[in-house]
């Protein structure tokens, strides 16, 4: 049984295919294009399908889907097993309650952080008791570079990669923008994290997103390094979980 998983983001579109939990296949596109997931289903004989936008999903996208496999309307609804305390579930985000289904999945009884640093950074924590009570959303980084020229008569859109990996002295103002917006997100997470940390020395930080390699070097001298993960496909794995419950549930 091969599945697919399809994530749709702000920026991208991220797209797998895995082989039970085996993920054998992955690529990011910036358009979701209904021919290419016609040529993934066909080329890995996928029987599963599932889906997470946190937009309106491609109705044609999904329409194919529906038509060729067996697909799973996925839903804050469907829960594998955790103990959801959100408040406005209508409205949690659900690249957010895929990241919390694969930490309940691979990180049993754990306390497991998780940060997803792309157009925004969320924060969510489920405990070791499987129990979900929420988290925080703020600004990306690009989001923030935006923000500072939008709302501001004479500074510059600074545009940055996140493969740049250090963070400049403020000498001109394009690096003082630099300096100010990269060492504010990496202060602002290193403070959520040590506020888990310093309650609970175990807990486990997974840290995803696009901008999640720049963030895992400028902690990696962090005291709490050693509890830190790169996972680049939770939400992913999330959606593959997903898909194994559902089968189990009507098999």
């Amino acid at each position: 049984m091969h599945n697919l998983v399809i994530d749709i983001g702000n920026t991208n579109s991220k797209i797998a295919v895995f082989k039970q939990r085996e993920l054998i296949h992955f690529e990011s596109v910036q358009q979701l294009d209904r021919r290419r997931i016609a040529e993934i289903t066909e080329e890995f004989e996928i029987s599963h399908s599932a889906m997470s936008s946190v937009g309106e999903a491609h109705a044609e996208v999904v329409a194919f889907l529906k038509e060729n496999t067996n697909y799973t309307a996925f839903s804050t609804r469907i829960n594998t097993g955790v103990n959801n305390h959100y408040k406005s579930i209508s409205t949690l985000g659900l690249d957010r309650w895929a990241k919390v289904i694969a930490a309940h999945r691979f990180y049993p009884g754990e306390d497991c952080f998780m940060i997803d640093a792309g157009t925004c950074i969320t924060y969510d924590l489920l405990n070791g008791q499987s129990e979900y009570f929420g988290g925080s959303i703020s600004l990306g980084f690009k989001m923030r570079f935006q923000a500072l020229h939008h709302y501001t008569g004479r500074l510059p859109l600074v545009k940055w990669e996140n493969e740049q990996k250090e963070i400049p002295l403020g000498s001109d103002t394009n690096n003082a923008i630099l300096n100010g917006v990269l060492q504010g997100v990496v202060n602002e997470v290193k403070g959520f994290i040590s506020d888990q940390y310093n309650k609970n020395n175990s807990v486990r930080i997974v840290i995803t997103g696009g901008d999640a390699s720049f963030l895992m070097e400028q902690l990696k001298n962090c005291d709490f390094a050693s509890r830190m993960i790169h996972e680049p496909y939770l939400v992913l794995k999330g959606l593959n979980e997903v898909i194994a419950f559902e089968y189990v549930q009507k098999n």
